[in-house]
């Protein structure tokens, strides 16, 4: 099982850009599927989450500007951020914590990371 991150770029404050995360490999389930972020000098911290069954949450300071989907048939999760600012600026990595078809129970996996860049 594989994830690959895409989407970051170098945005100005105020505009937008959507991140995916597309998972390859045999997959039976997954649970949930998160997004994160790493700032220079700065731990990752988790930006937003979807389960299998839907359910989203979002850190404090993304709630209003993120939102997280995502596209079952796919096995992708995006992360579409509007109204970005500066301090959004970070490496932002996808994780999916899924049971392979291999594996009886569930097994966390990461991706690579995106970079996003919001210029003030």
């Amino acid at each position: 099982v594989q994830l690959q991150a895409s989407g970051g770029g170098l945005v100005q404050a105020g505009g937008s850009l959507r991140l995916s995360c597309a998972t390859s490999g045999s997959i039976f389930s997954i649970n949930r599927m998160n997004w994160y972020r790493q700032a220079p000098g700065k731990q990752r911290e988790l930006v937003a989450s979807i389960t299998g069954g839907g359910s989203t949450n979002y850190a404090n300071s993304v709630k209003g500007r993120f939102t997280i989907s995502r596209e079952s048939a796919k096995n992708t999760v995006y992360l579409q951020m509007n109204d970005l600012k500066p301090e959004d600026t970070a490496m932002y990595y996808c994780y999916a914590e899924l049971r392979p078809d291999s594996v009886s129970g569930s097994v966390g996996y990461w991706g690579q990371g995106t970079l996003v860049t919001v210029s003030s």
